[in-house]
């Protein structure tokens, strides 16, 4: 293994610890089947693609804090995740685990997926299509946009399918209606400011 091989090495051991952790006694099993199946075609595909095209630390950084954000959302399943429970331990006061109404987690991982998975998308885009002016920065936005009208729509198949329990488990709209809009417009919101980090970085790096 090279030096610079490492790294990305040891997040994949970290991941690989952190989902058996998370697989154990899951809430909803088959709940968490079907959450992970981004995992199961996602990470073999960056391992089996690492020499052909390898990502920056930053971007695998940011893909390992989103499959791990992923993880504890299917674990818990997203609508029931206990969030709330955990902030007085983090020191947001007792009052904090108390408040109730929406359980947001699903929000805030689709705002994750846009800010988290940009730096991948743009490197991707730099590496196969070589895009131009604007187009550099438009690029890797439409991709994530894309991918995030994809997921809606699966989710939306999925709880058509198996229905019942499982069906409203992982679709997790919680009773509102704009959820899959909503969704999206987060993940968009996230992969715009992904951009303009990636912007900012671009160009305190370019040479003066």
């Amino acid at each position: 293994m090279q030096p610079a091989d490492r790294y990305p090495a040891r997040l994949l051991a970290a991941f690989a610890a952190i989902w058996t952790a998370l697989a154990i006694a899951p809430w909803y099993r088959q709940d968490w089947l079907l959450e992970n199946v981004i995992v199961f075609i996602a990470v073999p595909a960056l391992v089996f693609n690492f020499r052909r095209l390898r990502f920056s630390n930053l971007a695998y950084t940011c893909l390992f804090v989103f499959l791990v954000l992923h993880e504890v959302g299917a674990h818990y399943t997203y609508s029931e995740v206990p969030w709330r429970e955990w902030l007085p331990s983090l020191g947001a006061g007792e009052d904090a685990g108390a408040a109730t109404g929406r359980n947001h987690y699903d929000r805030f991982v689709h705002f994750s997926y846009g800010l988290l998975v940009l730096p991948a998308a743009w490197e991707l885009m730099q590496a196969r299509m070589s895009p131009r002016g604007i187009w550099i920065w438009l690029m890797p936005v439409f991709f994530v946009m894309s991918h995030s009208v994809i997921y809606e729509m699966i989710e939306w198949l999925a709880a058509e399918a198996f229905g019942g329990e499982l069906g409203t488990a992982y679709l997790g709209t919680q009773g509102d209606e704009w959820d899959a809009q909503k969704d999206m417009a987060l993940a968009t919101a996230g992969a715009v400011l992904g951009t303009i980090a990636i912007n900012a970085w671009s160009r305190r790096r370019r040479p003066r």
